[in-house]
């Protein structure tokens, strides 16, 4: 899988993207944050409130509950704001 992350979480994890195995028990979207709060156990809390974050499945915006596939990028970012 295809992992992105943006802005302050591309910055405090190193690394703009990766590409990683992923385990069976990852379903969905929420499935995906949690494995990487393990990965990342140093950066965990960053990861820690889903309220705090979005996410995108093959480049759509969805809720954490999106189910996801091995072959799906995925991409993890702050809120965004209008203006």
């Amino acid at each position: 899988m295809k992992i992105l992350y943006f802005a302050w979480l591309a910055e405090r994890l190193g690394c703009p993207e990766e590409d990683l195995p992923l385990p069976q028990e990852v379903k969905n979207a929420d499935d995906v944050r949690r494995f990487l709060q393990q990965r990342y156990p140093e950066q965990a809390a960053i990861l820690d409130d889903p309220a705090a974050l979005r996410v995108a499945v093959n480049q759509q915006l969805v809720d954490w509950d999106y189910p996801v596939q091995c072959n799906d990028e995925v991409a993890l970012f702050p809120p965004m704001t209008g203006g």
